[in-house]
């Protein structure tokens, strides 16, 4: 999914992009310390994603 914006400021589309590019890196450096602490190793295919996030977070919070 790509964002969308009608900003022509050059400023606010780098922020979002640069914005983006850092919730990527966290999400999968927290996927590779997870793989790490539960397999041992690591491989490219995501244990964290976006639905067990969802699944855990609606378990814990009871939101959704």
């Amino acid at each position: 999914m790509r964002s969308r914006t009608a900003s022509t400021n050059f400023g606010l589309r780098f922020l979002y992009f640069a914005f983006a590019c850092l919730l990527y890196s966290i999400w999968r450096a927290v996927d590779l310390l997870v793989q790490v602490e539960l397999t041992g190793e690591y491989e490219h295919s995501p244990i964290v994603t976006a639905d067990n996030t969802l699944t855990l977070l609606k378990k814990e919070t009871g939101i959704g």
